[in-house]
């Protein structure tokens, strides 16, 4: 009874289950009691047990939290299924279906079976991975929400948080990548597959770290006065300290690109210094590659930006607002559907300004269409797999006679380019 009470007692107080273990399995008065040691143990992860299925299994949590909040007062609780969240099913089915599409693609390509794609492919899982969460979770919502118990309701928010987290840091673990490429000057062989699976491996690593806190005890059960309004079962220091890692992984994603777009426009202009006229006004010409790829970084980070910072902003308006007097934060949906369109255009803006990646996907969704029995393109399926979307690619056309350099997948492609020419090394085999 003794070891029952101040177990609970640091639980009220501190909120973190894991605290349980050193006071009830280590030294001290309670440890110094003569019994063996098994059945301490076993008494010990009884109690721990006991307490995390009591709260986390008990149902009036989610009513008293949502309550205290101010969201039962609205129609959401009581109805199934509104017009809006129709429509964000639907966005959330295009998510998957699209990046299910370009995974297949890659899987069916050996052409695509390098390191130079592991982290595509690591961002178009977790996109996928974001859009069946999602649509869980919104199968979930409503009505439902009230039959949750704390548990399942940290089950469902945590894994739309776990991949919409590693979405974003693969963003990052993607500008990383670029970043190492062009100031190493390293080839791609062996060292880039080790360094390619620590980068995926890390960035799925934060994010379930991320994830899995407020299960593990950093969440405000029974201390109301400490609960977000937007997610109600979620402690506001805790929103503070993702919002804070998030906009790190932003700004570190900016400064990245910016460090990258600095190295090639020094190397060209340290190579123009170098040439004569003719060869100068050629390298001159070729310069506009790099005006290209300027512009479709800053396409990526403005969508991420304009998809992101709503939320951001939101949640940093509930940590700072008291409960009741922000009604904006009960509009916390339409922020996150904004945030789920960036992992559909993810796919867009990472593997249709590729050539080979949209030829590769239009083969795959209209092969009949524009392929002939024996594998040979037809006339009318030519211009469909010759055609640009990008800026950059008709740049590199127009100066290279058709020549491409792909920078969307997260690295530099090895193809003929000007790139090619101011980095050699880059491009050996």
């Amino acid at each position: 009874m003794e070891m029952w009470r101040a177990a609970h007692w640091v639980k009220e107080e501190s909120g973190v289950l894991l605290l349980l273990l050193p006071l009830l399995c280590g030294t001290g008065k309670m440890g110094q009691r003569k019994r063996d040691t098994t059945a301490r143990s076993e008494e010990c992860f009884l109690i721990v047990t006991e307490l995390f299925f009591w709260e986390y299994q008990d149902n009036s949590v989610i009513v008293e939290h949502y309550n205290y909040t101010g969201k039962l007062q609205k129609d959401r609780y009581r109805e199934g299924l509104k017009p809006e969240g129709i429509a964000f099913l639907v966005v959330c089915l295009l998510i998957v279906l699209e990046n299910a599409v370009v995974l297949i693609a890659i899987w069916r390509n050996k052409k695509f079976h390098l390191p130079m794609y592991y982290l595509l492919g690591n961002l178009t899982l977790s996109d996928l991975l974001a859009g069946i969460t999602y649509m869980a979770n919104i199968i979930m919502s409503g009505s439902y929400t009230l039959k949750l118990t704390p548990l399942q309701w940290f089950l469902r928010e945590g894994g739309v948080f776990i991949t919409l987290a590693a979405s974003i840091i693969s963003l990052l673990a993607i500008a990383i990548e670029r970043h190492v490429t062009m100031v190493t000057m390293r080839p791609y062989h062996g060292a880039k597959r080790g360094r390619m699976l620590a980068l995926i491996g890390a960035s799925w690593a934060l994010a379930c770290f991320l994830g899995v806190l407020p299960i593990l005890g950093w969440n405000c059960i029974h201390r109301l006065d400490q609960c977000s309004t937007v997610l109600p079962l979620y402690a506001k220091s805790y929103i503070l300290c993702c919002v804070s890692v998030f906009s790190a992984v932003l700004l570190a994603i900016v400064v990245l690109y910016a460090r990258v777009f600095r190295i090639v426009r020094s190397n060209t202009q340290r190579q123009r210094l170098g040439l004569s006229g003719s060869m100068r006004k050629g390298l001159a010409r070729k310069s506009q590659k790099y005006i290209a790829l300027l512009k479709t970084v800053t396409i990526v980070l403005g969508v991420f930006i304009a998809c992101w910072l709503p939320l951001f902003l939101l949640l940093l308006l509930d940590f700072f607002c008291p409960t009741h007097s922000c009604r904006l934060l009960y509009k916390a949906d339409y922020f996150l559907g904004v945030a789920m369109v960036n992992s559909l255009l993810n796919p867009i803006i990472y593997t249709l300004t590729s050539k080979d990646m949209r030829r590769a996907i239009l083969r795959l969704l209209c092969r009949p269409c524009l392929m002939t029995r024996d594998g040979q393109v037809k006339k009318i399926g030519m211009p469909f797999l010759e055609c640009s979307f990008s800026k950059s690619e008709v740049a590199s056309q127009k100066l290279e006679g058709g020549q491409e350099t792909t920078v969307s997948s997260g690295n530099v492609i090895t193809t003929p380019s000007p790139i090619k020419a101011l980095y050699p090394k880059l491009f050996k085999s």
